[in-house]
């Protein structure tokens, strides 16, 4: 990457777990300065602060984007607050980086994207999965037609007993509609549907079904205190233009050692991913081969000089603020993301098939006040 660019200076909005994260991330990425933090608990702002050397800080986040020095933040807050939080940063024009998902809701995510385009500002949504040796080594054989035509694919993730504060880690705001807007598919399902759409080109979704289910037993005492009013499997079907198809499943909690792994299947070849693994027919005989994700990935940083900038999605949003290079659509994946996960729980609440179209009209703002 560029060495000539100052590094970009950042704020970070809240210092709870995913803050946490993200703070330890930077200290990993080059061409970034963390100059200013910020969030209501002004105790853990100062142990944080002092852990990490950040003088600034700030309890009340409008302060932060105040601050001139400050190019560009970092949203680490609960999904009801990311819209809120990130048009006022764009509008102070900041750049901002988003935790997953976009938003509580799909029109919540479409004023983010509004807003960045209003303000000529740049939106990037951490969607780790985007930035996996597997999906590179697969962007690189379908972009070389080794699938031959895409025609479906599946999204999967699976947890047997991983449902966040009643399972025994993180806290109940992680599983009430309040904060969280959604479980399972707004939780992990948002990178596994993400990956899947982006190695597809992001096709628009059509039609839309599915259902939620919340069957899996809990400890009654964290059942009570948590209220814990979120899916803990969501499952999908979905017609996308041009024919494509996908199916979803993705679970907190069931009762099953394995769900399988997700996958893309072409008229030429297929890709099953965890690991990668490229099935074909060569010479009329069935053929499998294990994609070496990890030697692909040393050779191209060989190679390619600027292939760093795509090693998290943490260093890409940096290296494309820097001006190093182009961002990659990560808030419209995103987006589309959150229309289909939309989409499934407004076909379980209807219990029939929805249009993207109807999905966008049912969306209502779960934003909260700042």
């Amino acid at each position: 990457m560029s060495s000539q660019l100052p590094s970009v200076r950042l704020g970070v909005i809240g210092v709870g777990q995913i803050g946490k994260h993200h703070l330890e991330n930077y200290t990993k990425v080059p061409g970034v300065e963390v100059v200013a933090l910020a969030d209501v608990n002004a105790e853990e702002l100062a142990r944080v602060g002092e852990k990490y050397k950040v003088q600034r800080r700030y309890t009340d986040f409008r302060k932060l984007l105040a601050d001139g020095d400050i190019e560009a933040v970092d949203v680490c807050l609960h999904n009801n607050f990311h819209a809120p939080v990130t048009i006022a940063a764009l509008e102070a024009g900041k750049h901002v980086y988003c935790e997953k998902p976009i938003a509580g809701s799909y029109v919540d995510g479409v004023a983010m994207v509004q807003a960045a385009q209003r303000t000529g500002r740049m939106l990037s949504i951490q969607l780790s999965s985007l930035f996996s040796k597997e999906t590179k080594a697969a962007r690189r054989l379908i972009k070389e037609g080794r699938l031959g035509r895409l025609y479906h694919a599946r999204s999967c993730g699976h947890r047997r007993r991983g449902r966040p504060f009643v399972d025994g880690y993180g806290t109940a705001s992680f599983v009430q509609k309040k904060t969280a807007a959604g479980g399972a598919l707004f939780d992990m399902g948002i990178y596994h549907i993400a990956q899947i759409l982006y190695l597809l080109g992001c096709p628009a979704a059509q039609r839309i079904s599915g259902r939620t289910y919340q069957e899996t037993a809990m400890d009654e005492g964290r059942r009570k205190s948590s209220g814990y009013d979120v899916e803990e499997l969501g499952m999908g079907f979905v017609r996308f233009d041009g024919g494509l198809t996908l199916d979803i499943i993705e679970a907190w909690a069931i009762h099953l050692d394995t769900l399988g792994h997700s996958y893309i299947v072409g008229s030429e070849g297929g890709l099953r991913f965890s690991p990668l693994k490229f099935c074909t027919t060569l010479g009329d005989a069935t053929a499998d081969v294990d994609v070496d994700v990890d030697g692909t990935d040393w050779r191209l940083h060989q190679l390619k000089p600027l292939e760093s900038a795509y090693d998290s999605p943490q260093h890409h949003w940096i290296a494309a603020v820097r001006g190093d290079v182009p961002l990659e659509p990560t808030a419209e994946v995103a987006l589309e993301t959150m229309l289909i996960s939309e989409g499934i729980y407004l076909s379980d609440k209807l219990g029939r098939e929805v249009t993207a179209e109807e999905v966008k009209a049912a969306s209502v703002s779960t934003a909260l006040k700042v």
